[in-house]
């Protein structure tokens, strides 16, 4: 039954996303370029709320708060170096400035990207169902503005909107590898998965953090500034409403 879980969540972070982002990009431009930024401050939420309010409570349960901490600390300078090596960071805007032409390369990160969201869906799921719901969710939330940067990139690359669909669903699958990869190996060495939800919940933070904050951090009227941090708090409450006090 876990395995159907993860296998569920896994899909719908991955294909359930990138058609999601297709859709969204049928819209005019001027909805679109007005609903990401939304999608994005939702995710961060998400993001944030998974990861402190849940997965980090959880490994603190199974491993010392010492060892938790420092495994967090490792994750978070390990994502700093695959950002710097192999370009981790994604675009969420369709007009991207980090990855201007090449869509090649947006494609493997991306491959990359997928499969470690497929790794922290399984071992949430393996550490309870209420954090596997919570941490497949915030997957979602990210993934899907996202997606709609990827596509961004791959037209800007030449790529045709077919292409662009296939390459983008294709880069995807990665998800449900590192899914169904991580549930039997973590499932064997069941001692490693507070290890891994630590690593997971870096993840979540660094890309909390480090990418999707600096984007929204431009010059704003007060009442966009309210607006956002409602949205960043209704991501936060969704995965304290889905838990509750698990």
């Amino acid at each position: 039954m876990t395995l159907s879980y993860v296998l569920i969540y896994a899909i719908l972070g991955s294909i359930g996303a990138v058609s999601a982002a297709a859709l969204i990009l049928l819209l005019k431009e001027n909805w679109v370029r007005r609903i990401v930024p939304h999608l994005i401050s939702y995710a961060i939420g998400t993001l944030l709320g998974a990861s402190l309010l849940r997965m980090i409570p959880h490994a603190l349960a199974d491993l010392p708060g010492l060892i938790v901490m420092g495994t967090l600390l490792a994750g978070l300078m390990g994502f700093f170096l695959l950002e710097s090596l192999l370009v981790y960071r994604h675009c969420h805007e369709q007009d991207c400035p980090v990855h201007s032409t090449s869509g090649a390369l947006i494609l493997i990160g991306d491959a990359f990207h997928n499969f470690l969201d497929g790794l922290v869906i399984a071992s949430a799921f393996l550490t309870s169902g209420h954090v596997g719901v919570m941490a497949g969710l915030a997957v979602i939330a990210h993934e899907i503005p996202q997606e709609i940067g990827d596509f961004g990139v791959l037209l800007n690359s030449g790529y045709g909107r077919g292409k662009a669909y296939l390459y983008n669903m294709l880069s995807s699958t990665t998800t449900l590898v590192g899914a169904v990869g991580g549930y039997f190996a973590l499932s064997t060495f069941r001692p490693l998965v507070p290890y891994v939800l630590c690593v997971s919940a870096a993840s979540f933070i660094y890309i909390a953090l480090a990418d999707l904050i600096p984007e929204r951090r431009q010059q704003k009227r007060l009442g966009e500034i309210v607006t956002e941090l409602m949205i960043i708090g209704g991501g936060v409450l969704t995965i304290v409403l889905l838990t509750g006090g698990h």
